[in-house]
């Protein structure tokens, strides 16, 4: 039998917050769901709860996402949190992606996606909305210093194209090498970061202090 997740919502918007418990609470493969209305309420009663996954709203008053984030995986590292904003502000993504939040949702999203979300992180995924993931790729900058990281400069040249969103033959074209090449590298890169998938190269590279938004 498929494990089933406990999810906590944290969110400032009464309407919003139950509206999304009411629709989560048809999913089969939710066990609870609990809700507080900020960082601080969340710290008070995760100590009881020690939720799977966390869907976090990044702007609250008494504490923010950002920093609720931050506390919450200081206590439990385990814990997979989601991003959740009206807005698709990179800079907002740049600090939970370095607090430590896996998956980055908006607010309209589709139900669906929601789901999708959920259970992608679930499963050691990483997951952004495609406006989100769009809007980090288009503002994504190589930074000029010596990176924090094992990979080769060709590796950091074929992420870096990687993140763009551009495919394997595209990147062998812009590089002048064969798309057996890139295949390798592309392998080697996803092992070395631990990533399943773009997104997950993404948070590895901002993380690392590869990239900048």
């Amino acid at each position: 039998m498929k494990e089933k997740i406990k999810i906590f919502l944290v969110d400032d918007h009464t309407l919003f917050r139950e509206g999304l418990v009411f629709l989560l609470s048809d999913s089969n493969f939710i066990s609870e769901i609990y809700e507080a209305e900020n960082g601080k309420e969340l710290l008070k009663k995760i100590l009881n709860v020690k939720p799977d996954i966390i869907l976090m709203d990044i702007e609250m008053p008494e504490m923010n996402g950002i920093e609720a984030t931050r506390e919450v995986l200081k206590l439990y590292p385990e814990t997979k949190i989601i991003a959740l904003s009206m807005y698709a502000n990179e800079n907002y993504y740049s600090e939970m992606i370095d607090a430590g939040a896996r998956g980055f949702l908006l607010k309209n999203s589709k139900f669906e996606d929601v789901q999708k979300a959920i259970n992608e992180v679930h499963q050691g995924k990483n997951y952004f909305s495609p406006e989100i993931l769009d809007a980090i790729i288009k503002s994504l900058n190589k930074k000029n210093k010596k990176q924090n990281t094992d990979l080769t400069e060709r590796e950091i040249e074929i992420l870096y194209n990687i993140c763009k969103g551009l495919s394997n033959q595209a990147i062998a074209d812009i590089l002048y090498i064969s798309k057996r090449t890139v295949d390798k590298h592309r392998e080697n890169i996803l092992f070395k970061t631990q990533s399943k998938n773009t997104a997950g190269l993404v948070i590895y590279a901002i993380k690392n202090d590869i990239f900048e938004v």
